[in-house]
């Protein structure tokens, strides 16, 4: 019972940070119809500012997480103004390729400033860990789940409250209809990609925290995010948060379970887990567990 509810309790850490970056690939694709490859380059870029100030600089662990935070969502929303703007009007596929090939280019760059190491994050946690219950838990593991839970229901809020989250929720359900009432759609595009960024941003510096590092091949962590909206509906909010929590303990389950019960699986088959979690959903629900059902007339 102990390895399941530690396996359990982990997997919630791991799937908020998979909400995290998820809500961000979201974001962006209710708002302009693209699902952004951009996403694993802005996420690595992120947490290199987040461990460049904090290990480099020497500044307090979470003021370099706000900064890194305020680089993403000001990454964002230039990647939008000046690559995906100009493409308004086009076929969603040009736009798609954009972000492909942002990916790489940022990539590169990112790659290049890290170096051949990796790179301690510089967070206050380490390997320490607290018991709970008879349940070993990381700090750092709590941190991030707290952290992303708390950005998480910031956005909720900033979303449902707000008048600019109201106008990105307009915008998102008909652009036509929005500028007809006065709302700038395209400065909608530019804050979706800014939250975007400044969420993978934060995502990317809690997977590098404690016993975990920021490396070159930190950003194939982003790419698991991408079963997380495929399940949950690639227009949901709901469908993010609850995929990346489905996600994060089935693949905890698996990799505490699955060595003794099937070990001929081979090692490190808990990175499968996510695909075929969304497989086996889409059988029974093609457009995800919240996605919006398209009806085409013929």
């Amino acid at each position: 019972m102990t390895t399941f509810l530690q396996a359990v309790v982990s997997g919630l850490a791991l799937g908020t940070i998979y909400a995290l970056l998820a809500l961000g690939f979201v974001i962006i694709y209710r708002a302009t119809d693209v699902v952004s490859f951009a996403q694993p380059a802005l996420m690595v870029f992120g947490a290199y500012w987040a461990m460049y100030f904090a290990t480099v600089i020497g500044w307090n662990f979470w003021v370099a997480v706000v900064i890194a935070a305020v680089l993403g969502a000001v990454m964002g929303a230039v990647i939008e103004r000046l690559f995906l703007r100009p493409l308004v009007g086009r076929p969603v596929f040009s736009a798609v390729m954009v972000t492909i090939g942002l990916d790489i280019v940022l990539r590169v760059i990112v790659d290049d400033l890290l170096g051949i190491n990796q790179r301690t994050m510089g967070d206050p946690f380490g390997l320490q860990t607290v018991n709970i219950g008879g349940i070993t838990i990381p700090q750092s593991d709590l941190a991030a789940m707290l952290g992303a839970i708390l950005v998480i229901s910031a956005l909720l809020v900033f979303y449902r409250t707000t008048k600019y989250g109201l106008a990105m929720r307009a915008a998102a359900f008909d652009q036509e209809a929005a500028m007809a009432q006065g709302i700038p759609v395209g400065r909608m595009f530019g804050l979706a990609w800014a939250l975007a960024g400044s969420m993978a941003a934060i995502a990317g510096t809690f997977i590098s925290m404690g016993n975990s590092s920021l490396s070159r091949s930190t950003w194939v962590f982003a790419l698991r995010a991408l079963p997380v909206i495929v399940l949950g509906g690639l227009d949901s909010i709901r469908g993010a948060i609850v995929g990346g929590l489905i996600i994060g303990v089935a693949e905890r389950l698996v990799a505490a379970y699955q060595p003794g019960a099937a070990p001929w699986l081979g090692a490190g088959f808990e990175l499968v887990v996510p695909y075929i979690v969304m497989l086996v959903v889409l059988l029974v629900k093609p457009y995800g567990l919240y996605g919006t059902a398209e009806v085409q007339r013929v």
